[in-house]
């Protein structure tokens, strides 16, 4: 993923999950288009595989605490297929 939207939200009463959608929903407002790939810090994601509305969420150890990196990735898509 080379283009992406980074999302910033420390906010402790929130769940991942509602960060993450949160995040998608900019995306789409910003670029048009939903996104597939998110990007997260390991320690955020604690363990978990997560999958929201067909969107990867991966763990990236360059993506800061509290960071979403949310875009379309065109390599996964062809994996994929």
């Amino acid at each position: 993923m080379r283009i992406g939207l980074l999302w910033y939200d420390n906010d402790p009463k929130k769940a991942l999950e509602q960060r993450v959608r949160e995040a998608m929903e900019r995306y789409r407002e910003k670029f048009g288009r939903a996104p597939n790939t998110c990007y997260i810090h390991p320690a955020d994601l604690n363990g978990r595989t997560l999958a929201l509305e067909g969107v990867r969420v991966l763990a990236a150890s360059n993506i800061l605490r509290n960071h979403v990196w949310v875009g379309y990735d065109d390599e996964a898509q062809n994996r994929a297929a």
